[in-house]
């Protein structure tokens, strides 16, 4: 079999391919060269990026076979989110890698702000000697305001108070006990800018915090003050910021974050009381490593069939070990599910009860609509899309646990209601040490059939004989019986799961239905998750 193809769009550290391992054909393009990155696309399994490399619509209408994207950094502005979910696309990213070099950045953009030193440097590299000219201000029992109090807000607050520094900060969504451990005074946004010496903000760039440092808040600044951005461009107004420079009504910035990047004009560049740096906030050989290990590691999991944590676009979260041999049984209950209905879904229940009651089973929420979408679309079904694909056919999906278990020690049960107003429900469990993937219920019948590849559910009149009819349509047609399984219910029906060695030609199926004047026939195959 041929290795899955894992695409390096943009230079990545040694130890990223490394971690992958020779289990991948990996191969490498120039992602900002578009015509090289969609036709590299076209065999791609996965793809790794970093910031230079789009991967919006377009590429992906390249990429049929794309299962995940890997951006080897925090930020996605590149990745078209929405388009890769609708496509079944995993995106990855490494939310955790650059964080220390980010917040070092900061704390390096503020003591160089403090004491003038690149515009120091460049003075003696001209060959002046101007001490006189760069005096600065100590960082001892100055206040500085932190704007997003979350993993590097928390670092760089950490780092400051080590230079004696009391911080406060603003940020709507921490608790006050949270800021006190922090050793951090909670203020509103007015009050932080009107006190401090010193500002960072640390916030994602959403619509409401684009521009939230602008004329307003500068102008309340103290004209001694100074503003560092290493999070994301835009979030401080840039026009506003060079009109606040220009006007001393601050005394100078950090900024290597910019609202396009390379800055088209030098509005910020060009400020002399301003040190500007080129988006480095990552750019540090542990960070790189870092990030490129931990998307090599999401890869090596989606593309074995895994879900991934770290995924933006799952609703899945941290994944139980005890949880996690049920994944597949779910989705193999959802085929079985699309494979005996005949009418389209309109709402669905996944109740789960048992041991499995103590753990996080959202994740089989996403297994069953999975399972039983894969049958029944036209598009390529993922644990990604599968949410989205159901929202568009009306599905209402429910996701209840209950410990209750009398008669299994795990159980999960797919109930549905049909378009023609019929409800369905198959049952499984995960039987023994072994974790036995095993039907025990379709309707209310009772079985114990073990899944496997081929099945036949043959729901019809109990009476006599009827095994020995199909069966010997088998044997004449070359088809070995693995497993029978016969329910009876009420009304004299009788409900037979028959496991076959390979798929049923139609016209057996038909030849079968009709000789024992079946119900219900309905042949499933079970598609490897």
């Amino acid at each position: 079999m041929s290795k899955p193809v894992v695409l390096l769009a943009e230079q990545l550290s040694p130890a990223t391919i490394e971690a992958l391992g020779p289990d991948f054909d990996v191969r490498t393009v120039d992602g900002t060269d578009r015509d090289a990155l969609f036709g590299a696309l076209s065999e791609a399994n996965a793809v790794l990026i970093r910031s230079a490399t789009k991967m919006d619509e377009e590429a992906l209408s390249h990429a049929p076979n794309l299962k995940v994207i890997a951006r080897a950094g925090v930020g996605l502005d590149n990745v078209d989110i929405k388009a890769a979910t609708q496509a079944g696309v995993m995106v990855v990213n490494a939310p955790t890698s650059n964080i220390i070099s980010a917040a070092e950045l900061t704390c390096g953009h503020i003591i160089s702000l403090a004491r003038s030193i690149p515009a120091a440097n460049a003075s003696l590299a001209a060959g002046e000697w101007k001490r006189n000219s760069f005096t600065g201000t100590e960082l001892f029992e100055k206040t500085l305001g932190v704007i997003g109090l979350g993993r590097i807000g928390a670092l760089v607050t950490e780092r400051m108070q080590a230079f004696g520094m009391r911080v406060v900060a603003y940020d709507p969504y921490v608790t006050v006990a949270r800021a006190q451990q922090l050793g951090v005074e909670l203020v509103s946004l007015e009050e932080l800018v009107a006190q401090v010496d010193f500002l960072t903000i640390h916030m994602p760039r959403t619509p409401e915090t684009t521009g939230m440092i602008s004329t307003e808040q500068l102008k309340a600044m103290k004209p001694t003050a100074y503003v560092v951005n290493v999070a994301r461009g835009g979030l401080i107004d840039e026009a506003a910021l060079a009109a606040a420079l220009e006007a001393g009504e601050i005394a100078g910035a950090g900024i290597d974050v910019f609202t396009q990047e390379p800055p088209v004009d030098a509005t910020l560049t060009g400020q002399p009381s301003a040190v500007v740096t080129p988006h480095l906030g990552a750019s540090t050989v542990e960070a790189q490593e870092k990030a490129g290990v931990s998307v090599a590691r999401s890869v090596k999991l989606a593309l074995e069939g895994d879900l991934v944590p770290d995924a933006v676009n799952v609703a899945g979260g941290v994944i139980d070990p005890f949880v996690r041999p049920g994944i597949d049984l779910v989705e193999k209950l959802g085929q079985v599910f699309s494979g005996i209905s005949r009418s389209a879904l309109t709402s669905l229940e996944i109740d789960v009860r048992g041991e499995l009651a103590d753990y996080d089973v959202s994740v089989y929420k996403l297994a069953a609509l999975k399972g039983i979408l894969t049958g029944t679309v036209s598009e390529k079904v993922s644990y990604v899309n599968a949410p989205v694909l159901a929202e568009q056919r009306g599905i209402d999906t429910r996701l209840t646990v209950e410990k209750d278990s009398p008669e299994f020690r795990n159980l999960t049960t797919l109930t549905g209601t049909l378009a023609d107003g019929t409800v369905l429900s198959v049952a499984g469990t995960l039987a023994g040490t072994r974790m036995v993937q095993k039907l025990v219920g379709i309707n209310g019948y009772e079985l114990d059939a073990p899944l496997a590849d081929h099945h036949l559910v043959i729901l019809y009149r109990d009476r006599p004989g009827v095994v020995a009819v199909y069966a010997e349509q088998f044997g004449e047609n070359g088809i070995n019986i693995d497993g029978l399984q016969v329910s009876r219910g009420g009304d004299d029906e009788a409900l037979s799961v028959v496991t076959v060695d390979k798929r049923v030609p139609e016209s057996v199926v038909d030849a079968i239905g009709s000789a024992i004047d079946a119900r219900v026939i309905r042949q499933i195959e079970l598609i490897e998750a």
